[in-house]
């Protein structure tokens, strides 16, 4: 009888705005509650697709994406704290049937390049004097497919299908997309994050801008891509060096116990994603990063990425400048910056987000909470707020033998960052 008030009791303080996880054995023992920081907000529910991205604008508008199977859309945008809606149009959501397609028996994904097939990320930037406030669509290209069995796969990449779009969020139409040649993205990459220096006078660039992005490929063949915004030329740097690749046979631990790879058709492996998280500093001068199967932080200078093939030796200079920030205590997956320099990076293992400040060194604790279930996604606001994205990965069936242990509903979590902290403007 105990034990079920306890149960009633924390139901009743999930409703509350922060909740104080009680050990219910009356122990005389110190007892780890699993929380501490900032109170944390449950902003926003989920209860139809699972979601992978988020971005807030300047007005508070709030855009997700959700990672195609058989989801309606991909991109969609909130309309109440309960719902979501396809962005800016069903319209621009390839339908489900025409996802992937086959070449001599091989899966392709879709390579329309006018419409979002599977969207991983989104990135919002400010108005400038000559962007609007943009909201940048990652689209990967490659939706998973399952077959009559419910095997899941992921089909090769086509050329046109991954692509980076920017959304004007003054009329919610597209004015720019880039495509890449498969020199670049191979059939077999994966775009996972991206971010922005749209600076006119950053060198190795046109004076448009450019993007970095990531490739998270399970099939190992990690790297940056940038892109450069005005003449749409984009190449790769930092090419299968250690710190962008997973570490072998990774084996983290969610709910207190060890977790391995588990897909229907498969044998039983280890996650095997690269180069995952990534961040600029507040100058633009360094990028930081790391992959999901790693416990280190890397960072590079920003300016070793932007130099061209033409170069014959910018490989080189880029493989020789990584440097180690150290071990962090865990496995993290996307990474967030702030005002005041701090690097945000989101610990599923711990149920936690962590940063890195580059002013000592050091990896500190910022915020934990046992509602922080497999973080997966993280924007910060122009309001002061770090808006974490809930869904519960680790139970999802492609990992778990086809059962779908996820119990809805995801969530949108956000806390006030410290110091009055708020989302980055100096490099726009």
């Amino acid at each position: 009888m105990k034990y079920l008030s306890s149960l009633l009791l924390m139901a009743a303080g999930a409703l509350s705005q922060q909740v104080t996880y009680e050990n219910s054995s009356s122990t005389i023992l110190r007892v780890d509650n699993g929380t501490y920081g900032p109170a944390i907000e449950e902003y926003h529910y989920y209860y139809d697709q699972w979601p992978i991205g988020l971005a807030i604008s300047s007005k508070g508008r709030f855009f997700v994406s959700y990672t195609r199977g058989d989801y309606a859309y991909t991109v969609g945008e909130v309309v109440n704290k309960t719902a979501e809606a396809p962005y800016p149009s069903q319209a621009l959501q390839v339908p489900v049937a025409d996802l992937n397609t086959t070449w001599n028996g091989i899966a392709f994904g879709s390579g329309n390049s006018t419409a979002f097939i599977s969207v991983q990320a989104l990135y919002i930037t400010p108005e400038t004097a000559t962007r609007p406030e943009t909201l940048w669509i990652l689209d990967t290209g490659r939706p998973t497919v399952h077959n009559a069995a419910g095997d899941p796969s992921m089909p090769y990449a086509q050329p046109g299908g991954p692509k980076l779009m920017a959304i004007s969020l003054t009329n919610d139409t597209i004015y720019q997309t880039y495509t890449f040649p498969s020199t670049v993205h191979y059939p077999d990459s994966y775009l996972n994050d991206l971010r922005f220096d749209l600076r006119a006078n950053v060198s190795g660039t046109s004076g448009g801008g450019i993007a970095y992005l990531v490739d998270s490929s399970n099939e190992g063949r990690n790297g940056f891509i940038m892109v450069d915004l005005k003449t749409g030329e984009s190449w790769r740097r930092l090419e299968q060096d250690k710190s962008v690749l997973r570490v072998p046979n990774d084996v983290p631990t969610y709910f207190g116990k060890p977790f391995y790879y588990r897909s229907l058709g498969m044998p039983i492996s280890w996650q095997k994603e690269g180069l995952d998280g990534i961040q600029l500093s507040m100058d633009g001068e360094t990028v930081y990063y790391s992959p999901l199967t790693s416990k280190t932080l890397y960072s590079i200078p920003s300016a070793n990425l932007r130099v061209r093939d033409s170069n014959p030796l910018a490989e080189v200079w880029a493989h020789s400048n990584v440097s180690s920030k150290g071990q962090r205590g865990g496995d993290a997956n996307g990474f967030e910056g702030d005002s005041s320099g701090k690097i945000y990076q989101l610990m599923p293992e711990q149920n936690a987000v962590y940063y890195f400040d580059p002013s000592d060194g050091m990896t500190h604790g910022f915020l934990q909470d046992p509602r922080i279930l497999w973080p997966d996604g993280a924007t910060v606001g122009a309001d002061g707020y770090i808006y974490l994205n809930i869904n519960q990965l680790p139970f999802q069936p492609d990992w778990n033998f086809g059962v779908d242990g996820r119990l809805h509903p995801g969530a949108v979590l956000r806390a006030k960052l410290p110091d009055g902290a708020v989302k980055i403007t100096t490099l726009y």
